[in-house]
């Protein structure tokens, strides 16, 4: 079990979980929360999760990606803890499990008279589900083309808050791409300092992710734009929402120790020393969530 616990990577759930939270925080600031719908979405997000790092493991390990030379944690396959065919088996056995919950929250949330939504829906879970496995698995698998930032900027950001706002209030709103917006960029700066970490094992892979492409310098540049954006992002949704008041500027607390993490970036010139930083984006995402979404609830 110890062996299915460490290939799962708890320690990316609470990025999975920001733009869920978040989107559930929306909710309560127009009185539309609901416990259930909430309690299905972080299952379900804790799923997708799981089911890509599952895949993740799976795709790099059988490319031999995942080396001795790789300077993250050590993934299940590359130990040889798990073999590629139990992985494959776990990758099938959690996108069903995916799907099924997927299901049940977007049916519950409709009810079967609003089937064309439940449909909508569930084709973006079975898109979330392809995207999770297309990652690292087959011969065009997108994120060795540098397509990986666009996918976490379209299910982290968008489709975490927008759509899981959509799940409670039954109602678009345009001004919600500006939060969307700001957990995808947190998301995609987190798969960035994973990238800059591995730049040197991704070239000799053939791995072409935007640090490979651009080099170290400018994912730095690339880095500090997807850090400050949000700032101004959470900024337009409060002017145009919540204009007077404070609470909403709680996020100002996490956002602190993130511009304080964009000077620690410019400075670091060992690969090793991203791995710790990644740790801190991804709480500090979490924590941008929380704080935000509690000032936008009082």
């Amino acid at each position: 079990m110890n062996k299915w616990i460490k290939a799962a990577r708890l320690r990316t759930l609470p990025l999975s979980l920001a733009g869920i939270i978040l989107a559930g925080f929306i909710a309560a600031s127009f009185d539309k929360f609901d416990r259930i719908i909430f309690a299905g979405s972080v299952l379900t997000a804790i799923l997708f999760q799981i089911l890509s790092n599952f895949a993740n493991d799976y795709g790099d390990g059988v490319k031999g990606t995942d080396n001795d030379e790789r300077i993250g944690p050590q993934r299940a396959i590359q130990s040889g803890e798990i073999t590629p065919a139990q992985m494959k088996k776990a990758v099938m056995i959690t996108g069903i499990l995916s799907f099924v919950s997927a299901l049940a929250l977007v049916t519950y949330s409709f009810g079967l008279e609003r089937l064309p939504e439940i449909l909508f829906y569930l084709i973006l879970g079975i898109a979330a589900i392809v995207a999770a496995i297309k990652y690292t698995v087959g011969k065009n698998a997108y994120g060795y083309f540098g397509l990986g930032d666009l996918f976490v900027l379209i299910f982290f950001g968008l489709v975490s808050v927008m759509g899981g706002s959509y799940l409670y209030t039954k109602n678009l709103d345009w001004t919600l791409i500006f939060p969307a917006l700001s957990i995808g960029f947190l998301s995609m700066a987190v798969l960035n300092l994973n990238n800059m970490r591995d730049l040197q094992t991704d070239i000799k892979s053939g791995k072409n992710t935007i640090p490979v492409k651009m080099g170290l310098q400018n994912a730095k540049k690339y880095h500090i734009l997807l850090i400050v954006l949000p700032f101004f992002f959470t900024q337009a949704y409060i002017f145009h929402h919540f204009q007077g008041s404070f609470w909403p500027w709680l996020f100002m607390i996490p956002y602190l120790f993130l511009f304080l993490h964009v000077i620690r970036v410019i400075q670091i010139n060992n690969p090793k020393d991203f791995d710790p930083e990644l740790k801190k984006v991804a709480i500090l995402t979490l924590l941008y969530a929380i704080f935000f979404g509690l000032g936008l609830a009082l």
